[in-house]
């Protein structure tokens, strides 16, 4: 019977000779169809989890190198779907009164201001998990299928996002308010409401 800690180890090894194998290369592939440089790192991260976790899956040399460039190319479409309907979701916000239905002019602006800018301060992973989540009503499985990564990473994602969002648009945060601070401390619940708190993977 084979020893499982042998089997570890044997994989772990090839994990190891995998990534230092195709790093660069995989970094290239992204570099080339990404235009932020910092989604380049989340890329090559979310292609070497994914072969973590699919070790078995993949190909001997030289399909291996072909297999790496097929997770990442998903990866990279997920990104940029992502992008895509984040820019949608920012022109509806800008362009959404519905909310700010019987508010003061001064008050809806504001808090449109602040909903954007705090939006557009997250990190593109957090962006791209956090929309996903919430406004496209997806669950983190089904973010994580298009996001290329695992349903723990877009938890994770999500609860920071959250998180910053609670700090920037809540109460305390020492942003000066017209008057109505009441409605905008109040209008940041929905986008952070705890129904969508991070599930366990």
């Amino acid at each position: 019977m084979p020893d499982p800690a042998d089997a570890h180890c044997q994989r772990e090894r090839r994990f190891r000779a995998l990534y230092q194998e195709y790093y660069r290369p995989v970094q290239a592939y992204a570099v080339r169809r990404m235009e932020a440089r910092a989604d380049v790192a989340d890329v090559v991260a979310d292609v070497f989890t994914a072969a973590w976790r699919r070790l078995d899956d993949i190909p001997p040399p030289p399909d291996d190198r072909l297999w790496l460039y097929g997770v990442a190319r998903r990866v990279i479409a997920g990104k940029h779907r992502g992008t895509r309907r984040l820019r949608s979701l920012l022109a509806r916000l800008e362009a959404n009164h519905d909310a700010s239905a019987g508010q003061p002019q001064e008050t809806a602006n504001f808090l449109n201001d602040r909903l954007l800018q705090a939006v557009r301060r997250l990190g593109a992973a957090e962006r791209e998990a956090l929309q996903l989540v919430l406004w496209e009503q997806l669950s983190h499985a089904e973010a994580a299928e298009i996001l290329g990564c695992s349903a723990n990473a877009v938890a994770i994602r999500v609860h920071r996002a959250k998180a910053k969002l609670r700090d920037t648009l809540g109460p305390g945060n020492g942003a000066a308010s017209p008057a109505g601070s009441d409605h905008a401390a109040g209008d940041s619940g929905p986008v952070c409401s705890d129904r969508y708190s991070p599930k366990g993977s």
